[in-house]
């Protein structure tokens, strides 16, 4: 079982909401008549309830619109826009990152396959999934030891920029959701700690109720600036939110004395 439950098809329906296309476009008109979905036999009413949130969802209309593999390229747009994360050039790390949206927008912003200004985006995801054009995409399990150096490798060294939007799949109680889906985020952090280049910039996903003291406490001593969003693509009724770690000062261990 992947370790990661794409935000792509869960939440409110959106109907109404605001958000940026690529190019700073609106989302949120595409579809103004309300959908109902028939209840079918054998279908359960919560998965009645879930596609008619995706019928319904200004998002996931516009993704489709546009190529995009899930409503959460908008959520990587709009961070994007606030904190400036990708630039032509750069070298960025998605983890999870099935089904590809996040790394389609960071193929486009940071110009990967490009003549000029080229960077480069390397995709991982502990199951197989289809690959994005001008992407790395590897079957990998990050949390393996020897995972860093592997990516390292095909980035020509530390990289620029850590992305995870992963999840672990939602119980329902609280709590135990939050210490899994903070049980990722710190092993996220942890890659990145290994992977990321003085001055790099980190992304997480974490719910609502913020970063676990120890590891923000971690994550600010070797960053300048931490800071938690919550994009507008981001489901109102959703506990998520994103932790956005920028100016990465590099281990004290691989400092110079």
């Amino acid at each position: 079982m992947s370790r990661r439950s794409r935000s792509g098809g869960s939440g409110n329906s959106g109907t109404g909401s605001k958000g940026s296309g690529e190019g700073g476009k609106a989302v949120g008109s595409a579809r103004k008549l309300h959908t109902r979905v028939r209840t079918a036999r054998g279908r359960k009413p919560s998965s009645t309830r879930w596609l008619q949130r995706q019928f319904n969802d200004p998002y996931v209309l516009e993704a489709r619109r546009q190529g995009y593999r899930s409503r959460a390229a908008f959520k990587l747009i709009e961070l994007d826009e606030r904190f400036h994360l990708l630039k032509p050039g750069l070298r960025v790390v998605d983890l999870g990152a099935a089904p590809g949206g996040w790394t389609q927008i960071a193929v486009d912003r940071v110009h990967a396959g490009k003549a000029t200004n080229a960077g480069l985006v390397v995709g991982v995801d502990i199951l197989e999934w289809a690959e994005v054009a001008g992407a790395h995409c590897f079957t990998l399990d990050f949390m393996d030891p020897a995972a860093p150096e592997i990516i390292q490798g095909h980035c020509g060294g530390p990289v620029d920029l850590v992305l995870s939007d992963m999840a672990a799949p939602t119980t329902g109680h609280t709590q135990t959701d939050h210490l899994r889906i903070m049980g990722l985020a710190e092993a996220a952090w942890d890659f990145a700690e290994h992977t990321l280049a003085p001055g790099g910039a980190f992304v997480c996903k974490v719910f609502q109720g913020g970063t676990e003291d120890s590891l923000l406490s971690r994550i600010k001593m070797l960053c300048a600036n931490v800071r938690h969003a919550k994009p507008p693509a981001s489901r109102k009724d959703s506990a998520e939110m994103y932790l956005v770690a920028q100016g990465f000062r590099g281990r004290p261990d691989d400092r110079d004395p």
